[in-house]
């Protein structure tokens, strides 16, 4: 088993394109962590650069306790499964499996007895006479996936292993992939745009965005407590609320998130109106799930936003409705582009490695940038009307153009200022 230690880490590629943004980040001995993050955030480079398949531009990384930077890919102890398998297609299921311990002169009576039990537990054991062409694409990743176990190495990196399926194989494959890495007790980093998989599989998540870490912990503490406005949004199987309130304290007698046309009173008792009140005068970032909303009669007495239902959808299991309510809606905010970003890591390290490797791959990096070059720091996204999206359970309760009185459960609002950060600290 192997621990990683990423202790700074960022990776900037010719061009001065920031794909890691100094992170930081550590996977304990045995941990299943998943990296989760919508395409292009930096999530595979970050494992390409565990695997010693990118260079790391600046920041160490450690594995096991041992400075691993220079290390080659050869001598780090880590198998890959990458997400279109990439087996060899003129060696059967057995040769392809077997390959890692036939290059590492293993008896062959071992290799043998290994190949077979893990078929066995991967459900290919039918299979083992057949070449790759043969073969669905289920069982194509089990045979990667085979391949990586069967010399046992201390470090398991997956880089969207499932992707290419359909859901019924992915809900298949998930299963056996948590079942058999946990019997093994090996260390393993997952990389997934799928928030299922995460949510499913991980001991912890670590969720990136545009190469910044954004949140890290137990599959329950960043869905149920999220530290930024971006992880609430991208953990959430609906769309995420996200609604502009201006903070009130009316004769300081209690905290007023005022939408407009609507309010909600937090009072003085609540643990989080301390926090809220820091921000009087100031607009934050309300963030509800759908299921926080639900319809009620007029003789409910807790707060509630008045409208009416646009639209209604189907999902199978439940209805969701689109209730126009007049409350400036807000994008999610995201860090600043990484372009730019190098600019400040040049700054923040000087005379260092970083900044040696930002100018020669950036000339001139370190003049002051052109004027049109120049982004304005997110400020919450843009505010538009939008509609509420509430969740009605198997049963429609509206129709749509009826008016709608929507309840609001005040003890799950997720409290964000205009940068996405958290108001309320998450309680980890």
């Amino acid at each position: 088993m192997s621990t990683v230690v990423l202790d700074n880490v960022s990776k900037i590629y010719p061009g001065g394109y920031l794909a890691v943004d100094r992170m930081n980040l550590r996977a304990e001995n045995g941990e299943f962590l998943v990296l989760l993050g919508p395409s292009g955030c930096g999530k595979s480079t970050l494992l390409r650069m565990v695997a010693g398949l990118e260079e790391i531009t600046s920041g160490d990384l450690w594995l096991g306790g041992d400075h691993a930077n220079e290390l080659a890919p050869r001598d780090r102890d880590v198998a890959m499964v990458f997400q279109n398998g990439a087996l060899y297609p003129h060696r059967t299921v057995r040769g392809n499996m077997a390959f890692p311990l036939e290059i590492a002169k293993a008896d062959p009576g071992l290799v043998r007895e290994r190949v077979t039990e893990l078929s066995k537990a991967l459900h290919i054991s039918e299979t083992l006479e057949r070449r790759p062409g043969t073969l669905s694409g289920g069982q194509r990743q089990r045979v990667a996936m085979g391949r990586a176990i069967v010399r046992q190495p201390s470090l398991f990196l997956m880089d969207e292993p499932l992707s290419n399926l359909d859901a019924g194989m992915r809900t298949e494959l998930r299963m056996e992939i948590s079942s058999l890495v946990r019997s093994l007790g090996v260390t393993t980093i997952y990389v997934t745009h799928d928030q299922v998989e995460a949510l499913t599989l991980a001991d912890r998540i670590a969720i990136m965005n545009r190469g910044v870490l954004q949140d890290v912990g137990t599959p329950a503490q960043v869905y149920n407590d999220p530290a930024t406005a971006f992880t609430a949004a991208f953990l959430s199987s609906q769309q995420l609320n996200l609604l502009s309130a201006t903070v009130r304290a009316p004769q300081n007698q209690y905290v007023l998130l005022d939408f407009g046309v609507h309010q909600i009173m937090i009072p003085w008792n609540d643990p989080r109106s301390y926090a809220i009140s820091q921000h009087v005068g100031r607009q934050i970032i309300v963030g509800l799930r759908p299921d926080c909303l639900a319809p009620v009669s007029e003789s409910f007495e807790g707060p509630t936003f008045l409208g009416r239902v646009r639209a209604l959808e189907y999902h199978g299991h439940e209805w969701l409705a689109y209730v126009e309510s007049g409350i400036p809606s807000v994008a999610v905010p995201e860090p600043p582009d990484p372009r730019h970003k190098a600019r400040d890591l040049a700054a923040a390290t000087p005379g260092g490695r970083a900044r040696a490797v930002i100018r020669r791959l950036m000339p001139g990096l370190a003049g002051e940038p052109e004027p049109d070059e120049v982004e304005q720091e997110a400020g919450g996204g843009s505010h538009r009307r939008a509609d509420l999206i509430v969740r009605l359970g198997a049963r429609p309760v509206w129709r749509a153009g009826d008016p709608a009185r929507v309840g609001v459960d005040t003890t799950r609002l997720m409290l964000f200022a205009t940068d996405g950060s958290r108001i309320d600290p998450p309680q980890r």
